[in-house]
């Protein structure tokens, strides 16, 4: 199965692709996490994806810089991915991760608004702005944010174990 995915996956897609309708759809029909693995790899792959041949070795480039942590120079590729490619989704979700890794809460909200403008089933972007809530300490909208993403993705596991533990800090402190 995982197979068949990607091998219908052309070299260029994004957030606006026909395909993703029916994967969303399979991802929330999926039994259990490991089938609904499959199911998030072609997402994101297609995500990933740019027709625009600058854009794909900005990501290339910017993608390899964070798996360095090399975060200036992530964050140079991404900004300068966006400013030639601003409808790219993928695209201010790499940028707002970079700056929540460096830290930069409130531009890293700032972008994750913008890919979820552009992409509004963006689990991704919406698990990680519940994890920027939680660095900011607001568990009420880091919880609201991590349901968000497993209405569109039930089997985040990431996402529901944070939930979870939210869930129960804020039960104790009601008591």
């Amino acid at each position: 199965m995982l197979f068949s995915l990607f091998a219908a996956l052309p070299s260029a897609a994004d957030q606006n692709d026909a395909r993703l309708e029916k994967l969303f759809d399979r991802l929330l029909e999926a039994p259990g996490p490991a089938e609904a693995q499959a199911v998030e790899g072609a997402i994101w792959s297609i995500w990933a994806q740019s027709d625009d041949g600058a854009v794909r070795a900005l990501m290339e480039d910017g993608v390899a810089a964070m798996s360095r942590r090399d975060y200036r120079r992530a964050l140079s590729k991404f900004e300068q991915m966006v400013a030639i490619a601003p409808d790219f989704a993928e695209g201010w979700n790499k940028r707002a991760t970079v700056h929540y890794l460096m830290g930069r809460y409130d531009q890293s909200l700032a972008d994750v608004a913008r890919t979820l403008a552009l992409e509004p089933r963006h689990f991704g972007a919406l698990s990680g702005r519940g994890l920027i809530y939680v660095a900011l300490e607001d568990e009420k909208r880091a919880l609201d944010s991590f349901e968000e993403a497993l209405v569109i993705h039930p089997n985040l596991i990431s996402a529901a174990i944070n939930a979870e533990a939210l869930r129960k800090i804020l039960r104790e402190r009601e008591i």
